[in-house]
């Protein structure tokens, strides 16, 4: 046991603690944009922000023509961004969420750190940067890898402040919360206000607490940047933007199951050690000293955390599995504090070993798919190209991957947390180097090359009987509305849509996806 505390504390300084720093780079940019956009969020999002270029209107968003009142502004002007210096790339409406997701993980080494220590603090780094969770929203052209952002730093903010005293990171708190209402909503007054309230209630500080929400300066700083553009919103589209934005994407998504997104109570008990992956073993170890830990302020603070966004999300309506990172932040804080008590390997490489496993094997069982009678004719004609497009590098990568994963398991001499560093690493390069790219052009790639082919033909396209393909307009470079072809007119529709005895001539076919021209 004494040469194994030794060797974790050797992970400082070392080769893989230096590995550990870079990762977040690693993780978040290599390939961002190797795979075609996911419908419907990123497409949807990312045709939004192109839209604002073509109408010149940089203030409100709308997709396909009409109000888009999903979202606030603020993702979408980021992407603006890069979209103005790398034009209608997967890069360029994926790389505001990977920066914000860069800036997320250093922001909790460095909490970690000066609190935990450096062993502590590098074994954040390594969970925030490669579990399966932020991995997937840090590379998502969303607003949910920004909003994590922000909510880590507001919160971090937030307890600077309660361990200090000191106003200023009480001010940036505001800060953050303001901008992250700009970019996703209520929710990032919510958690913050809420996660606070619990915390001096457990405490008996109530009025510390409430000196903190009504801080003159921090309510002006927060009126200052998210009063304007509401107000504006609210001037353009009256009722319609309360009814579509407040009611609809926050009071109805929490009373009510959204866009079919329901689940029940345990949904998010189950989807945490899946978000967490390679590290859910880990988290089962925190989880163990919880009792003893809510003793220590921090510890205490850091659970609470956790704890709310968990009952909030689990109460809510409509669940996605993204809504409970969220309250993730705290648990890579805890992981990296208790990471030392670990000894035994296995428990912890079993869930990621199977990952490992599937990796080659996902062609086959997206064949086998393709061929069941499971979900619909589109997406099983969409999995029907998982084979042929399963080329000598997809296989041969995985595989080397699930072998070179095992050599580094049963190497006896390295540490467990050293097992698990490199088990991350590995995850998150296969992930972002081979399996997602190929997933993507699985799912995505018909649309996408139905894009390119409409936008080489010009002249109008419709939506015929397909609605949930935002990208087709992102590729295509316009708008493209919903409704039956006319004489000599594009339509883009699904395979098991399209009629048999149809007046139309098939222009371009891959997948399910079908692109048809109307018959004059």
């Amino acid at each position: 046991m004494i040469g194994h505390a030794s060797a974790e504390r050797r992970l400082a300084g070392s080769t893989l603690g230096r590995l550990i720093l870079v990762l977040p780079f690693i993780a978040f940019l290599l390939r961002l944009g190797g795979a075609p956009l996911f419908d419907v969020d990123e497409g949807a999002f990312s045709e939004a922000t192109r839209e604002m270029f073509e109408r010149g209107d940089f203030l409100f968003t709308y997709l396909n023509g009409a109000p888009r009142f999903d979202k606030p502004i603020f993702i979408y002007w980021l992407q603006s961004v890069g979209y103005l210096i790398f034009g209608a790339s997967e890069w360029a409406f994926r790389l505001p969420s990977a920066v914000a997701a860069i800036v997320w993980s250093y922001a909790t080494y460095f909490f970690a750190r000066k609190r935990f220590g450096e062993e502590a603090g590098l074994l954040a780094l390594a969970v925030a940067s490669t579990a399966l969770g932020p991995f997937a929203i840090g590379r998502a052209a969303t607003a949910d890898g920004l909003l994590n952002c922000l909510l880590a730093l507001t919160l971090f903010d937030v307890w600077r402040h309660l361990e200090s005293g000191q106003r200023a990171p009480l001010l940036r708190a505001f800060v953050w919360m303001g901008i992250g209402a700009l970019t996703k909503g209520p929710v990032a007054l919510v958690v913050p206000g809420a996660v606070s309230f619990l915390y001096c209630a457990s405490r008996g500080e109530w009025t510390r607490w409430l000196k903190m929400l009504f801080n003159p300066a921090g309510l002006a700083i927060l009126v200052v940047i998210v009063a304007p553009w509401y107000a504006y919103a609210l001037h353009l589209h009256g009722q319609a933007f309360i009814d579509g934005f407040i009611l609809r994407h926050n009071v109805q998504r929490f009373s009510g199951s959204l866009e079919g997104h329901g689940g029940s109570a345990f949904y998010y008990l189950l989807a945490v050690p899946l978000l967490l992956l390679p590290w859910s073993g880990l988290l089962i170890s925190a989880l163990a000293r919880l009792r003893a830990g809510l003793a220590d302020p921090l510890q205490r603070f850091l659970w609470i955390w956790f704890g709310f966004v968990l009952g909030f999300f689990s109460l809510s309506g409509t669940k996605l599995p993204h809504y409970v990172l969220y309250g993730c932040t705290p648990l890579f804080v805890l992981i990296g504090l208790h990471s030392q008590s670990i000894r035994r390997a296995w428990p912890h490489l079993l869930l990621p070993g199977l990952l490992f496993i599937l990796f080659p094997l996902l062609p086959n069982l997206f064949d086998a798919l393709s061929r069941s009678t499971l979900g619909d004719g589109f997406y099983r004609a969409q999995l029907a190209r998982a084979l042929p497009m399963a080329d000598t590098f997809y296989i041969g990568a995985t595989i080397a991957g699930l072998v070179i994963w095992a050599a580094v398991v049963f190497f006896p001499r390295m540490p467990m947390l050293a097992k698990l560093v490199v088990t991350g690493a590995m995850q998150v390069i296969l992930l972002a180097g081979v399996v997602v790219p190929y997933a993507g052009e699985l799912v995505q790639g018909p649309v996408k090359a139905a894009g390119l082919k409409a936008r080489e033909l010009g002249g109008e396209v419709v939506f015929w009987r397909f609605t949930t393909a935002p990208s087709f307009s992102v590729y295509r470079q316009a708008v493209t509305l919903k409704g039956d072809p006319k004489p000599g007119q594009l339509a883009l529709t699904r395979i098991d849509r399209l009629p048999p005895d149809a007046p139309v001539d098939t222009v371009f076919q891959e997948g399910g996806v079908v692109l048809v021209k109307a018959r004059p």
